[in-house]
């Protein structure tokens, strides 16, 4: 009888256990930085900037989200003279994330066998044959950016981290503001003395959203 009541005891503890149900984890969508990728994917042209100022060139800016499948936001970049498209003069990959709440990060890529992706913007599916273990970061060339309270992404560089040997300089930076229509973009490179040698010298090329 005693083993009896310990059976029937047991039954009822595990008879009143609650029924465990798992809970649906909601993660939340990052407006703000979704709304950055969708400002800066696309393309662009500075012609109207360059119709009014014969300081500036016509160049075309290209881009387009790759690796969707991958972690991380992979934008594919060609710019080129507006009229030689073929013969872009960068090619880059950036990966676009949230760095803290306030600060966005683009982590900036060079490409190997560059002549391959030519063009490649307007079929991204393309760059699945691109190894992401095969790209080479640029190092100290990150831009950071904030979104103001007038709904527009500002950023840069950090002082002189971005190592650049083009044309005498020693080291580059970037100003970037990403509007809701156009992308300001201020690329320099400045040499040991900290003089200019390269990029405009007046403000950043206006790229328009075609």
């Amino acid at each position: 009888m005693k083993h009896l009541t310990i059976i029937i005891f047991s039954l009822l503890l595990f008879s009143c256990k609650p029924e465990i149900k798992e809970v649906p984890v909601i993660v939340e969508k990052d407006e703000d930085l979704i709304e950055l990728l969708s400002r800066m994917t696309g393309s662009f042209s500075t012609i109207k900037q360059a119709e009014k100022d014969s300081s500036y060139f016509s160049i075309s800016l290209h881009m387009y989200p790759i690796w969707k499948e991958k972690e991380g936001n992979w934008l594919y970049v060609e710019q080129a003279l507006y009229d030689k498209q073929e013969k872009p003069y960068r090619q880059r990959i950036y990966n676009i994330s949230r760095e803290n709440d306030s600060i966005f990060k683009s982590e900036i890529y060079t490409i190997p066998n560059q002549s391959l992706w030519i063009c490649k913007w307007d079929t991204p599916e393309v760059f699945d044959k691109l190894l992401e273990e095969s790209l080479l970061i640029r190092n100290g060339c990150d831009v950071f950016l904030k979104k103001t309270a007038e709904n527009t992404f500002i950023g840069k560089t950090i002082g002189k981290a971005c190592l650049s040997d083009l044309s005498g300089a020693t080291y580059a930076t970037s100003e970037v503001e990403i509007n809701e229509n156009n992308i300001i973009s201020w690329d320099r490179g400045f040499n040991e003395k900290d003089s200019l040698v390269w990029g405009a010298s007046k403000a950043g090329y206006v790229f328009d959203k075609l």
